[in-house]
């Protein structure tokens, strides 16, 4: 009988088989593919595809960009991770709003407008936030708006009306939620607290820093601070605190309402003295305290002010929130980079503003000569004016966001609100100039509608916007809309409305490549949640 062929020589013959078996070991001994533990939610409030362009844009064609190199985390992400689409339409509607954008996002069931953790009918959904926390995984919320504003407050409370802020609030703290990180001081603070002889006014004075102002937006006694430290809490207001902390429970509220605007965030950047910490920053102290967590964690990050810029029709302001949002997800990022057991999704809640550059026929360039062959005798005349990369580095230069400049004039004395003083606070900060008859345009009224209401309370005059009035609808933005109004010829940049659209919204995820790729194609937002509650194994 013949002998079988040798394959190969005998050395190799006996390695293989020992090649297998470390092999199979070493599958025994690591993380199955694909079982996550931790899952990090970053959301773009108001980024549409068309804002993300914005920043995309200024990194391959500004003539002096900010970052070192040329690619955005946004475009690596994209690039390494899954992209789809989706879309954002509530219940009985096809335009949201953040309420119940984000509501949807955090349940999977539709909800309408205004709504706070309710399905469509009104009734409490469960989050994924309190679906985590119940599988013993550990929560955060960071936002650099209020930790009461809609999109964060969607994960954790159950509110009729998004403007319940005192009592979302509580509804925060009641959720036991790891770390709680944003602005909003004000809906924590005792109504009292301006009383100098209370003993609660003693007692937030001490612990409380210079740069927050003790005011209350509360209609009751009770001082959220001293209860959340009576609940384990560690409750820092300023930088230096935040990055010292190494508690396990954090609330850290920065501000009285709102953050500060990407814009001051880039000029207070380098400052030694800086008191107020970034959203990259509050983002990685939110990873270092849920990391610890052993069994992993749930972290939505919102960057909330994308949306204040394009409600306010301001192109700069929107060019910087976009490079703070990308300056999160670096951060984010960096933390995940290697990493078998995390997701990162990262998405709007919705578009707002209907942003975008466009050409017009104002300021055409003039005829200018090209070395091809094709011109020869000829020179090359744009039929109209395209855009220049310049004008993104000027959208950069901007000093101050139109809102603090509408602030900044609203505090003159009365007699000092001239249509010179507006735009003489406007071309200091602005590159891109309006005269005195466009400041008075700026600053015209008329008459509301009749039963036009804002928050609450009726309001007698408005702004004069001439067309498309009817999607300028918040009384204290209009004339920062007309602000982006007057320069949007020189920006080359067009606005569709200063309220949100039906656009859908880009999808990414980015970690174990068996659960990223579920996330391409089209979703909506409640699907979303069921993708990531998937990959969680949430019930």
């Amino acid at each position: 009988m013949n002998k079988p062929e040798q394959i190969g020589p005998v050395w190799a013959q006996l390695l293989c088989p020992a090649l297998l078996l470390l092999f199979i070991v070493s599958l025994s001994c690591a993380r199955p593919d694909g079982e996550v533990r931790n899952l990090i939610l970053l959301i773009g409030d108001g980024m549409g595809p068309q804002q993300i362009g914005l920043a995309l844009t200024y990194a391959r064609y500004a003539t002096k960009p900010t970052m070192k190199d040329r690619e955005l985390s946004i475009e690596r992400i994209m690039r390494d991770g899954t992209t789809g689409l989706a879309l954002t339409s509530p219940e009985g509607f096809l335009v949201t709003d953040s309420a119940a954008s984000g509501t949807q996002i955090a349940t999977g069931r539709k909800s309408r407008p205004g709504m706070i953790g309710l399905d469509g009918d009104g009734n409490p959904a469960e989050t994924i936030l309190e679906k985590a926390r119940r599988s013993g995984r550990a929560a955060g919320l960071v936002s650099d708006t209020r930790i009461t504003h809609a999109t964060p407050a969607s994960f954790a409370a159950h509110r009729p009306v998004r403007m319940m802020e005192n009592e979302i609030a509580g509804d925060l703290l009641d959720s036991g939620t790891e770390v709680l990180l944003s602005g909003g001081l004000r809906h924590w603070l005792p109504d009292n607290v301006g009383d100098a002889s209370s003993s609660e006014n003693v007692y937030l004075e001490k612990i409380i820093p210079d740069h927050l102002s003790l005011r209350s937006a509360r209609r009751d006694g009770r001082n959220l601070i001293r209860e959340a430290q009576q609940r384990g809490y560690e409750t820092v207001f300023d930088r230096k605190a935040l990055i010292g902390s190494s508690s396990s429970k954090l609330l850290g509220l920065f501000a009285e309402s709102e953050m500060p605007d990407a814009i001051r965030v880039s000029r207070t950047r380098s400052d030694g003295n800086r008191v107020i910490p970034t959203l990259a920053e509050m983002t990685g102290k939110a990873l270092e305290v849920l990391s610890r967590n052993e069994k992993g964690f749930f972290l939505m990050v919102e960057a909330g002010q994308i949306d204040y810029a394009c409600h306010h029709s301001d192109a700069g302001r929107l060019l910087h929130e976009m490079l703070i949002f990308d300056e999160t997800l670096d951060s984010i990022f960096r933390w995940a980079r290697g990493r078998s057991d995390t997701l990162v999704v990262v998405m709007a809640d919705h578009e707002t503003g209907g942003f975008a550059f466009s050409y017009s026929r104002y300021n055409v360039p003039p005829e200018m000569k090209l070395p091809g062959t094709a011109f020869r005798g000829r020179e090359y005349s744009p039929m109209n004016n395209y855009a220049r990369p310049f004008l993104l580095d000027r959208l950069y230069a901007q000093k101050k966001s139109f809102n603090d400049i509408r602030l900044e004039f609203d505090i003159l004395p009365p007699g000092s609100r001239t249509p010179g003083n507006l735009a003489r606070i406007f071309n200091d900060a602005v590159e891109f100039k309006i005269s005195a008859e466009q400041a008075g345009d700026i600053l015209a009224m008329e008459d509301a509608p009749p039963g036009f209401m804002a928050r609450g309370e009726r309001i007698h005059r408005l702004p004069r916007i001439h067309d498309f009035k009817e999607f300028y609808m918040a009384p204290g933005e209009g004339r920062n809309n007309l602000m982006g109004r007057a320069v949007a010829r020189e920006q080359s940049v067009v606005w569709a409305t200063g309220t949100h659209t039906a656009s859908p919204v880009i999808l990414v995820a980015w970690g174990p490549e068996k659960h990223s790729r579920r996330f391409g194609g089209v979703h909506h937002t409640t699907e979303v949640h069921e993708l990531m509650a998937e990959v969680l194994e949430l019930r």
